[in-house]
């Protein structure tokens, strides 16, 4: 008769209800080995998310249930100091470099947050103004130095012996743009801002940049450069088969009061061909209503609207900026100007913009005193040319 392997090891017979209970035993006793097991296991995967949780936060990565605002802080802290004067969110404040400056001014002016500040600069790109086609530069000084070469370099055909002579010199001109500070003044009820469904910050950005807009437009054009810009018009414009340097020339429509398709022509082809590639024409509504009615000799209108929304109307092939700051038809107005506006306006603006809040000045209502620096003058004489409605 064969022993049972527990008889082998001990030399005791056991009975079979003993064999049975100590094999349960021990299947009990392997499982919650195997149970404490895969407990460990499960708390090492939860400590392993845990941790991933924490440097998801940490990165500011977006969750799956949405994404975080990245400029929350910089937006309750405007927020906060636009509806109750509370600047403690704003000091010490490290705003966007990209977009601004990270000073706070000692005065008591705030730069806005980098979203307002992108929404009025976005206005101003986008408005019927020379900004749109004219050169926009940032600077950090009062002031912007352009050099600009209206002389070309002295040439001769040389030969292998002869002696090469000295060509004349190019000259160098420096126009400075100077800064001037632009300002807006909104105001709005105490009321109005405490509700918290206002939008102030949105309401605030259109003020600013409807004002700024207007107030840009007309200094471009007309400015007289008294503590504003010097627009283009306001230099001083002759003959152009007499033209200077220092001077705009102009280009007669030989029709008191006003313009004839020939006279277009003219305009466009007094403008030099380096110039002429990059050419615009630029006129108020009242003007371009008349000349979209002009036809050349054949009978097709020179006019003709943008082939697609949002392209600007051309005429004779070039764009067309309706600027309504532009003089209306009269005898002797200098009512069209076409010319390369990159190469001939240049506008220099610092990269800051400042709200101050004042709630004491006209009570019960808050006034925000919003500036910028900005100049614009014209930094290349050659490259415009004006049309004078008038005979001569």
């Amino acid at each position: 008769m064969r022993m049972s392997r527990t008889e082998e090891t001990t030399g005791v017979a056991q009975s079979p209800a003993e064999e049975v209970r100590r094999a349960v035993s021990g299947f009990v006793s392997d499982f919650k080995g195997f149970q404490a097991e895969i407990e460990t296991k499960l708390q090492q995967t939860e400590e392993r998310v845990n941790m991933l949780d924490r440097k998801t936060i940490t990165a500011a990565r977006p969750p799956l249930g949405g994404a975080v605002d990245a400029g929350a802080p910089h937006q309750k802290a405007f927020n906060a100091y636009l509806r109750n004067g509370d600047d403690d969110g704003l000091r010490g404040l490290e705003l966007e470099g990209k977009a601004l400056s990270t000073a706070v001014n000692s005065d008591g002016g705030y730069l806005v947050d980098p979203q307002t500040s992108d929404i009025v600069k976005s206005v101003l790109h986008n408005t019927a103004s020379i900004r749109a086609i004219a050169q926009v530069v940032t600077v950090e000084a009062t002031s912007y130095d352009v050099l600009v070469d209206h002389s070309d370099v002295g040439a001769g055909w040389a030969t292998e012996s002869a002696s090469v002579g000295e060509t004349d010199t190019p000259q160098i001109d420096r126009i400075t743009v100077q800064l001037h500070e632009l300002s807006a003044l909104p105001k709005a009820s105490q009321r109005l801002l405490d509700d918290a469904a206002f939008d102030i910050e949105g309401w605030l950005a259109g003020r600013i940049a409807d004002k700024f807009a207007r107030a840009e437009a007309g200094a471009f054009i007309n400015g007289d450069g008294v503590d504003k810009p010097r627009g283009f018009l306001t230099h001083a414009s002759v003959d152009n088969d007499v033209w200077a340097w220092g001077n705009l020339g102009y280009v007669p429509s030989t029709v008191a009061g006003d313009v004839t398709g020939d006279a277009i022509v003219d305009l466009v082809y007094a403008l030099g061909a380096q110039y002429r590639a990059n050419g615009t024409f630029v006129m108020n509504s009242k003007v371009a209503g008349t000349v979209r009615k002009l036809k050349d000799m054949d009978g097709r209108f020179l006019w003709s609207d943008g082939l697609a929304a949002g392209e600007p109307a051309r005429l004779m092939g070039y764009p067309v900026l309706i600027a309504e700051d532009m003089p209306d038809a009269a005898d002797g107005s200098l009512s069209i100007a076409f010319g390369d506006f990159a190469a001939g306006y240049t506008i220099a603006e610092r990269p800051d913009l400042r709200i101050l809040r004042d709630p004491f000045s006209a009570k019960p209502h808050v006034l925000f005193y919003a500036t910028k620096r900005v100049g614009g003058d014209v930094s290349d004489f050659a490259a415009i040319k004006l049309l004078k409605f008038g005979t001569s």
